[in-house]
């Protein structure tokens, strides 16, 4: 069973259709994920082979690895962060920060984006729920790709640096500004991994506000 998707927005001239390259680019991209995530489901993280992955989504191995350079990077490189670091652009320059990011991380969780894994191509739609609790659970089960992600955090911490830095009028390699985008990665972070350790029962848009309330208010003593 494939990922459902809805079909892609109509273009326009801030946003214009990619071209045909970018197209069968992001296809390639898609199969080949898609193809990953039905194999785990058949026979699990460790068994899956690049070489069945490329079979099953007909490329070739060489095709998958220049699209992904490891077996983790399937599972964790998404499409997401751009489109949510764009989202915080828009946002109206004199919303406070925090409130901006709360509407950026709930327009994530609806694209299927529980964590802001760095990103190459933007995507046309959602990702199927089913999917998105996959991910999160090899997050936690499965030491490489657990290893990967942390290693990934700081591309993402990067991405926010630039658009947290033009918000607040600092520089964005300004340590205040390092250090207030890391925090965000690692609180969204563990909220997913939270998600996925308690069986995904919780509403992770509930775990994503608690997380942001303890970088915007701290952490008061006697709360769950």
């Amino acid at each position: 069973m494939t990922a459902a998707r809805t079909p892609p927005p109509a273009a326009s001239a801030a946003h214009p259709r990619p071209g045909l390259r970018e197209r069968k680019k992001t296809k390639t991209r898609t199969a080949i994920r898609d193809a990953t995530y039905r194999l785990i489901r058949e026979q699990g993280y460790d068994a899956t082979t690049i070489e069945q992955i490329a079979e099953r989504a007909e490329v070739s191995p060489s095709t998958v690895l220049r699209y992904f350079p490891a077996k983790e990077d399937i599972v964790l490189t998404d499409e997401y962060a751009p489109i949510l670091v764009a989202q915080l652009r828009a946002r109206p320059a004199d919303e406070p920060l925090l409130d901006s990011l709360r509407h950026v991380c709930r327009a994530g969780i609806g694209l299927g984006a529980p964590n802001l894994a760095p990103a190459s191509d933007l995507p046309s739609a959602s990702e199927e729920p089913e999917v998105t609790r996959l991910r999160t659970r090899l997050m936690v089960e499965v030491p490489a790709v657990r290893a990967r992600m942390m290693g990934s955090m700081a591309g993402t911490g990067r991405l926010l640096c630039q658009v947290i830095g033009e918000r607040t009028g600092r520089a964005p390699d300004g340590l205040e500004v390092r250090v207030f985008a890391m925090s965000l990665v690692g609180g969204l972070t563990e909220a997913a991994l939270y998600w996925a350790e308690h069986g995904h029962e919780d509403d992770l848009a509930v775990l994503v506000d608690r997380a942001l309330d303890v970088l915007e208010q701290g952490l008061a003593p006697g709360k769950p």
